[in-house]
């Protein structure tokens, strides 16, 4: 059985940050799998997946507590398994005027159809020819089985006449 530990990230931005955790992790004897990491108003906020031991993840967390003191905190859940999805894959993509509330009516809608949201990327814009703010996401959704993409299409769609919405296959 593999095991795994999910580490959170975040930091003061500065260089430097993301080479102290990788060598904390590879002198655990752990491995770097995968990542996501971003600067946010200055600051470094990431999420990462590290396979390692069961019996040496202890003292991994403990390695990178010490990061503290160089201002980075890091967070680990342990986990030993990922669930493969029944449902299809979907890449969304919303854009439309900028407004508060847009990302919790469309995450209640796809909580309400138990749609996962497996990734979100989200930003705001200059409008082209306008000095108008759009709002911009993306997400990788995972559907459960028993339902199809025109359903949560058509559910997605009746958030706001203004927002534009999406949903294709992920490209390979």
């Amino acid at each position: 059985m593999k095991h795994y530990l999910v580490l959170t990230i975040i930091a003061d931005d500065r260089p430097g940050i993301v080479e102290r955790i990788a060598d904390t992790v590879a002198a655990a004897g752990g491995n770097w799998l995968e990542s996501n990491m971003s600067r946010l108003a200055g600051k470094f906020a990431g999420i990462l997946l590290v396979d390692i031991a069961e019996e040496k993840q202890s003292s991994l967390l403990a390695s990178l507590e010490q990061l503290r003191s160089l201002g980075i905190r890091v967070s680990g859940e342990p986990c030993s398994t990922t669930q493969a999805a029944a449902g299809e894959q979907l890449v969304l993509t919303v854009v439309g005027n900028d407004r508060p509330g847009i990302v919790g009516e469309i995450s209640a809608i796809l909580a309400s159809l138990h749609v996962n949201m497996e990734e979100l990327d989200t930003c705001c814009e200059d409008a082209p020819m306008s000095s108008e703010i759009l709002f911009r996401a993306t997400a990788t959704l995972q559907l459960p089985a028993d339902l199809d993409r025109y359903r949560l299409q058509a559910a997605l769609e009746g958030v706001s006449d203004d927002l534009m919405v999406e949903l294709e296959h992920p490209t390979t």
